[in-house]
């Protein structure tokens, strides 16, 4: 297989039906290596995510290598990080063509991607990083929030490698892995900070004060930011193999931001919370009222109706943005309160590759003499990348499984976390919005990792 010296393509061959692509990234700082294979000892099991024990050996060298896993959605990927921040491997394996034909994710649909894929790209992700998993030290999976049926997928390859191999293994939270993946790109963000979370499926605003202390500042109570881009997307006839966000924003530049009067979502609210659903209903009804038809893709349609769609994709983005502002604002003043340090925010998930709402969110950071932190793009959608590197965080710890045994049970029940919740809420953020309260399915990772070291004092 020919490699270029930044980027692969891995053609494998599925069903005809179920088309995808494989993409590999190679970081700059790749090198073949044969790493020293470094092992704690791990403590009998306490809880369901985590083992944790203050008597745990914790390697703090940068010899550890850990492979991560991540199926929560629609993306199959694995990526191979060392704890010297040396990214080895990145593989990625798209399900954009299941998109366009589903109009969005379909979970059954998904997870059959994920399942003919992830031996492949694990295998290539080692491949790449020049390992075997006898020089792994850990593995690291995604377990929650996201989609069972994908989530499963991701866990079981996770355990069985782990299982064969005599690994330990790394539950963890899709959303924190957002949010640590900036501390493995700027070395020097410490806690405490604060992060907004921005995709698809959730918009999240938390003050990190430590790894796995987590307060949660404001969340969605309907939809997220990333669902309504896919959506408007969808329904202005764009191209959606690139998603939504990215076709959103590279319309609205023809566009007049101000010639449509999108209403701001929930102003009358004085919290940090987020609501899309509403703004999806005005740009349907602006949508119906100049008789876009969505069958007719944008490459097709008349100047006088293309003209129409960037001002309708302009006015959406001002207005969907202008929301994220002002929240992170009233945030910003809140996380100060309780941490007057904070120096940075860090702007992350699928949706903080936009560069207009990296720019926009940019200015009312340097109103309050922050920073902001955002990873590079192919960092900030779902990837193992950031899987791998929380695990490492974690793993440093002492917070991890021991390895599963190398032959599951036929009725052994997965611990996945559809709905986890990451922080606790803030006192003053806290909702009674009826989705909040069915969305904690799980403890939060918080409270889970708390009461953990509650147990061992």
């Amino acid at each position: 297989m020919a490699l270029s010296s930044t980027l692969s393509r891995l053609n494998l061959i599925p069903r005809p039906w179920l088309p995808y692509t494989v993409t590999t990234l190679r970081a700059l700082k790749l090198k073949p290596h044969k790493p020293q294979l470094l092992r704690p000892k791990w403590a009998p099991l306490t809880l369901s995510s985590f083992s944790v024990s203050a008597q745990i050996h914790r390697p703090q060298d940068d010899n550890l290598v850990v492979l991560g896993i991540e199926t929560s959605c629609d993306d199959t990927a694995a990526a191979v990080v060392r704890s010297s921040g040396d990214i080895l491997s990145q593989v990625v394996s798209s399900q954009a063509d299941l998109l366009v034909r589903y109009g969005g994710v379909a979970p059954k649909m998904a997870e059959e991607a994920h399942s003919q894929v992830i031996d492949q790209v694990v295998q290539e992700a080692l491949n790449q990083a020049n390992v075997s998993e006898t020089d792994l030290s850990a593995v690291a999976v995604t377990i929650g929030p996201g989609l069972s049926l994908c989530l499963r997928v991701g866990v079981q390859k996770a355990r069985k490698t782990a299982g064969s191999f005599n690994l330990p293994i790394i539950g963890v939270h899709h959303m924190e892995a957002h949010a640590l993946v900036a501390r493995l790109v700027e070395r020097e963000l410490q806690f405490p900070f604060m992060a907004l979370l921005i995709s698809g499926g959730h918009n999240l605003l938390i003050l990190a004060q430590g790894l796995g202390q987590y307060i949660q500042l404001g969340t969605s109570i309907d939809d997220a930011i990333g669902e309504a881009y896919d959506k408007t997307a969808k329904w202005l006839g764009l191209d959606m193999r690139r998603s939504g966000g990215p076709a959103i924003e590279e319309l609205a530049q023809e566009g007049d931001a101000e010639s449509i009067k999108f209403s701001i979502p929930m102003k009358q609210h004085k919290d940090c919370n987020f609501s899309y659903a509403g703004l999806k209903t005005q740009v349907r009804l602006a949508i119906e009222s100049k008789n876009i038809n969505a069958e007719i893709p944008i490459s097709c349609a008349s100047s006088q109706d293309r003209r129409s769609r960037a001002d309708i994709a302009a006015s959406f983005q001002r207005v969907a943005v202008l929301h994220l502002e002002e929240r992170c604002q009233r945030a910003i003043q809140w996380a100060l309160k309780i941490e007057p340090s904070i120096k940075h925010l860090v702007v992350s998930g699928g949706v903080a590759s936009n560069q207009y709402v990296r720019a926009r969110l940019d200015q009312v950071v340097k109103k309050n003499s922050l920073q902001l932190v955002c990873p590079p793009p192919s960092l900030c959608t779902d990837n193992g990348v950031m899987v791998a590197w929380t695990g490492i965080e974690h793993f440093r710890m002492g917070r991890f499984d021991p390895p599963p045994p190398a032959v599951e049970s036929e009725d052994f029940v997965y611990d996945l976390r559809p709905r986890w919740p990451l922080g606790e809420e803030y006192a003053e953020g806290r909702s009674e919005a009826r989705s909040l309260r069915k969305a904690r399915i799980h403890p939060s990772l918080t409270s889970i990792i708390q009461a953990s070291l509650q147990q061992q004092h």
